[in-house]
């Protein structure tokens, strides 16, 4: 019994390694150490901080690239505990060493998962953050409220992955809820995992705002573009743009009040606006509000289809019935369905508590092809 545990352990364990290796080729793990070192070299060169710009997209990049080979180094070392621990095993069998390997073994399991899911997120830009911008549809109240909601989703999924979310522009409702929102989530990855919630997304519950408790459906629209980095050259004219501040409102304290801090820039070539007033400084309102156009700009170049201005814009529909990429449904039962990947959970506030990974990662297995 004892010879058997043994090498059932060991066939597990010669498996998991034949995905690690395969990983390890799919992942670039050396390819990528090897940019480590170079790029940790040239932080010791002479004069690295001169140009404190190219000195910190350096630094990004080394943070990035240590990060990506975290995971697959941690797994290495868990592998050869676990092969010390098994010869120990074949000398002398003892149950507690016995869990303690079958322990490294599902943690093993845990980080090829991990590592599986990062060969997803190899598109251009899956590495950037995610400026994410969320606007109600048609329905005042209810769907300023289901906005709000979705809000409240991402952030807290973001801090799961203790992953920074920096605010840009709210524009609070009129009762409750917001009239939009445009935010910042900062971390390695963050924009390949959220790309697939760019759409329509569907309530339906008993409205808290209907005195006759009736059963209401709400829509409101996700957009989603990456932060485009300082190394990536796009040229914006300062002629081709009307910047213009105004008083803000809303989050950010009493100072929003006191003065002309917010700041709103329309690009004229391809009438894109955005806008950031959340804060005090006019100048970093300015920046800020610089990123969301870049970003738009940006994608805007790479589709070279002006047809296609409305989805850079996230327009990509109606933001109503028939178009939604995903149903949360409280009323008459609980269910949160992918109408692209047909995957359901029946626990709809832990999805609205954040926990919608299931759907990111079904969504980027069906955009693979897997």
């Amino acid at each position: 019994m004892e010879e058997n545990d043994i090498k059932e352990i060991k066939r597990n364990l010669e498996e998991i390694n034949n995905k690690k290796e395969k990983l390890k080729a799919t992942l670039k793990i050396d390819e990528k150490t090897n940019k480590i070192k170079e790029l940790e070299e040239k932080t010791l060169e002479v004069g690295f901080w001169n140009d404190e710009k190219r000195s910190m997209l350096i630094l990004s990049k080394l943070k990035i690239l240590k990060k990506e080979t975290l995971n697959y180094s941690e797994l290495n070392d868990k592998m050869e505990e676990s092969a010390g621990i098994i010869e120990i095993l074949e000398e002398e069998y003892d149950n507690e060493l016995k869990n303690e390997v079958l322990n490294n073994i599902k943690d093993i399991s845990d980080k090829i998962q991990k590592l599986e899911t990062q060969t997803l997120l190899s598109e251009e830009y899956d590495k950037y953050n995610a400026i994410i911008t969320i606007h109600p549809g048609a329905g005042g109240t209810e769907s300023q409220d289901w906005a709000s909601m979705l809000y409240r989703m991402y952030t807290r999924w973001a801090e799961q992955k203790d992953y920074e979310v920096e605010l840009f522009d709210l524009q609070d409702g009129d009762e409750a809820g917001i009239k939009s929102v445009t935010f910042l989530v900062k971390g390695t990855y963050s924009y390949g995992y959220l790309k697939g919630e760019k759409g329509v997304h569907r309530l339906v519950r008993i409205s808290p705002f209907d005195s006759n408790s009736r059963r209401h459906t709400s829509f409101a629209a996700v957009e989603i573009l990456p932060e485009i980095e300082d190394d990536i050259n796009i040229e914006i004219k300062t002629e081709d743009l009307d910047i213009g501040t105004f008083r803000a409102s809303g989050a950010g304290g009493q100072h929003v009040n006191k003065t002309d801090s917010a700041v709103r820039i329309k690009h004229l070539p391809s009438g894109i606006v955005v806008a950031c007033q959340t804060e005090r400084s006019q100048l970093q309102n300015k920046e800020n509000a610089m990123k969301m156009l870049k970003a738009k700009i940006y994608q805007l170049e790479k589709q070279k289809n002006k047809e296609k201005l409305q989805e850079i814009k996230g327009d990509t529909s109606d933001n109503a019935w028939g178009n939604q990429i995903r149903s949360y449904v409280f009323c008459p039962y609980t269910l949160v369905k992918d109408h692209r990947t047909n995957h359901e959970i029946g626990n709809v506030q832990k999805v609205m508590d954040g926990y919608i990974d299931e759907f990111i990662i079904e969504y980027l297995k069906v955009n693979k092809g897997q």
